[in-house]
């Protein structure tokens, strides 16, 4: 007989493997401030240090709310890994709360 907490375990385990690594992954800030500058319209248009800085964080927990929600919807599916189906079911959702 399966443990039926086992899949909650799994995904905070993973929850705080993703915590620990927190401090190493991330957008680098030159990345993402050629990013939005290549998006400005007017050459004079400038992006502060704090606003790429903040927009890094922001795209770092986008990417890692993605990751936690897609192997929640894949666990849903009793599938063992996550597919790109998997993201894209939870998507418009994510989209939506951002």
């Amino acid at each position: 007989m399966t443990n039926p907490y086992a899949a909650e375990r799994q995904i905070s385990h993973s929850v705080e493997n993703m915590a620990e690594k927190d401090a190493e992954l991330g957008f680098k800030k030159e990345t993402v401030s050629k990013l939005l500058s290549s998006s400005f319209k007017e050459d004079k248009t400038r992006l502060s240090g704090d606003a790429a800085l903040l927009m890094a964080e922001l795209l770092k927990v986008f990417v890692q709310e993605a990751a936690v929600r897609s192997q929640k919807q894949a666990e849903s599916e009793d599938c063992d890994q996550v597919d790109i189906e998997h993201f894209e079911k939870i998507l418009p959702q994510l989209l939506l709360d951002f």
